[in-house]
């Protein structure tokens, strides 16, 4: 009989650190709404002490969120673990995490601790902690440079204390499958009253090993796997949960245990985080890349036809994209529409219907033929801020290799239309030199990327922009069969959200 391993996504707290990926609250509720939908055990919500904002966040997620226990992260200080409770109270499923370093280099260089002052910090932060709520879990950050024999002691400390789940961290991405397979039964077998606690792995991806890490980890005993969706996460990388989730399922024969996640779910909550952060997945990522499901050369194609397992060992259902494709014109109606997305796993209200309907219209009088891309791109737009105070009304752009660029925009403000003309080092520099006349701020440009989102002369042009004014930053983003439409909108996309 095959044991169930618990999901503990963190897509929201380790996810969000990493460099271009902060999301803000809107954003974050939606993406704990999806991690929902995908049945995840376990939602870090943020780590609450860190600003005003990821407060806020936890504290917010926490009150929408009924199926999935809701965590926040906190030092092993009592002013931490009271604001970590403060934010997740009102969840039905509370966790306070702590996380205290074990290793020799963090307890000498960062925490300045002796071996017995960390045992004892661990005992009291647990302790104190217990009394607000019974889950709690405890991680010893660098658990994998870390003393075995000590680990197995603070790990009965902890558990002493009151511990509900035990984490066994690959901090730094230095550890190998085997080595991290030795920490887990070393743990397991070492550390007093370990029947009473859950054994989780956090790994990272450094060395490009965070997966393999956590599936020897499982292999090994391990009962929990932190992960994020699409493996965002600090530095490389954090342990990326569809590629967790598919070996569970797809090696059931090996691993002889299952997860509770819905993984019809996988694609649309991959990409709702491309979407929302601005950072594709390469088309060769496993599970969710665009190329993860494509056959090009004729032997695999023709096996494929004979027999799909042939050269598939899962299929597109199984992660959430539908086998056969209805084509979508320009004399498409809306039920057609409505029923190719709901197979693409959108769920959206009345107003959204008709908002994607009408940019669909619009597209298809460009296109021949609106594929499934263009239709995640679409979808994508109804992420703008509801109150756009920055309309886009018109715009000219003149432009040539012998005459200055110039740009005039009119946007809508509020219910007037302002024009402003401007020149610049080409028409997007132009056009955005107009922009910030008009709304009188200096925005700073940090960085500007422009891809094909589809095939073909007139696939769509997908911009992603990252702005910042004074000490805020955001994405901005804007889809566009003409780039320089594109170009404006992701600009206006961040300018509203700033």
């Amino acid at each position: 009989m095959s044991s169930r391993i618990k999901i503990f996504d963190t897509t929201l707290r380790d996810g969000e650190q990493s460099p271009g990926c902060s999301m803000n609250l809107q954003e974050k509720l939606e993406v704990a709404a999806q991690l929902e939908k995908l049945n995840v055990d376990i939602i870090e919500a943020g780590f609450a002490i860190a600003s005003p904002g990821d407060f806020e966040s936890v504290s917010e997620i926490a009150k929408v969120v009924k199926n999935a226990t809701v965590a926040s992260l906190c030092r092993a200080v009592e002013q931490d673990i009271d604001r970590a409770y403060e934010a997740v109270k009102h969840a039905v499923h509370p966790r306070i995490h702590i996380f205290l370093a074990t290793s020799p280099i963090h307890m000498k260089y960062k925490l300045k601790m002796s071996e017995d002052e960390v045992l004892e910090r661990t005992g009291q932060a647990v302790a104190y902690a217990k009394k607000y709520c019974n889950d709690i879990e405890f991680s010893a950050e660098d658990a994998s440079r870390s003393d075995k024999a000590f680990l197995a002691k603070v790990f009965s400390r902890a558990i002493a204390n009151g511990a509900t789940v035990i984490n066994v961290p690959d901090t730094v991405g230095y550890s190998s499958p085997e080595e991290m397979a030795a920490y887990i039964s070393y743990v397991k077998n070492n550390t007093d009253g370990i029947e009473k606690a859950e054994i989780s792995v956090h790994c990272h991806n450094d060395l490009g090993l965070a997966v393999s890490n956590t599936l020897a980890s499982i292999k090994a005993g391990a009962t929990q796997a932190e992960c994020t969706i699409n493996g965002i996460g600090e530095r490389a990388g954090n342990t990326s949960l569809e590629e967790v989730v598919m070996n569970l399922r797809t090696r059931k024969d090996y691993y002889n245990v299952d997860c509770g996640i819905d993984s019809r779910q996988i694609y649309h909550s991959s990409k709702l985080i491309q979407t929302i952060t601005g950072v594709p997945v390469a088309p060769s990522k496993a599970i969710v890349g665009d190329n993860a499901f494509a056959h090009e050369a004729g032997i695999h194609q023709h096996g494929v036809l004979a027999e799909r397992t042939t050269y598939e060992i899962m299929s597109p259902q199984d992660i959430g994209i539908p086998q056969n494709k209805m084509v979508l014109g320009k004399h498409s109606g809306r039920h057609a529409l409505v029923d190719r997305l709901t197979e693409l796993g959108y769920s959206l209200n009345q107003q959204e219907i008709d908002d994607t309907f009408a940019r669909f219209k619009i597209l298809a009088d460009k296109k021949k033929v609106v594929s499934d891309s263009d239709l995640d791109a679409l979808v994508a737009m109804k992420l703008e801020p509801a109150n756009q105070h920055y309309k886009l009304d018109n715009f000219v752009i003149n432009s040539g290799s012998k005459i200055t660029a110039t740009a005039t925009i009119s946007l809508k403000v509020d219910n007037e239309i302002i024009e402003k003309v401007s020149g610049g080092d080409g028409p997007v520099d132009a056009a955005y030199k107009a922009i910030d006349s008009i709304i009188d701020k200096k925005i700073q440009l940090d960085d500007y990327s422009i891809r094909a989102v589809t095939e073909g002369e007139d696939a769509l042009g997908e911009v992603i922009v990252k702005l910042s004014m004074d000490d805020k930053k955001t994405v901005g983003r804007g889809v566009s069969t003409d780039i320089i439409e594109a170009s404006i909108l992701a600009y206006l996309n961040g300018v509203n959200k700033l």
